[in-house]
């Protein structure tokens, strides 16, 4: 299961990790969101000690979507170092999201 990620630990969690972070924007009515939900968890299991992967609510997190000018859902932001390096929007496939962590690690 992938991280919960709040407006409160977002800081500690994504912007101070000496590992690449996947944070995934999505919420609980997102159709597409559910769609790729499986696929995030996935990645924190296959990634766990080389990356972090999270998930941001929406409805939930107002701050740190409105942050990073999260308006369609799924996003998922790959942040190394503190910053976004990379975006996918909408529900992609696996390998699309894979690829572009891997380039991060």
């Amino acid at each position: 299961m992938a991280i919960e990620i709040t407006d409160a630990n977002f800081e500690e969690l994504v912007l101070k990790s000496d590992k690449p972070v996947v944070v995934d924007f999505w919420a609980a009515w997102c159709g597409p969101c559910r769609m790729i939900g499986p696929v995030i968890d996935e990645m924190h299991t296959e990634y766990e000690g080389r990356a972090i992967v999270g998930k941001v609510d929406v409805d939930n997190n107002p701050g740190v979507s409105a942050q990073f000018g999260v308006r369609n859902i799924p996003t998922v932001l790959f942040i190394k170092n503190g910053e976004v390096a990379d975006k996918s929007v909408g529900a992609v496939p696996k390998a699309q999201l894979t690829t572009k962590l891997d380039a991060l690690l």
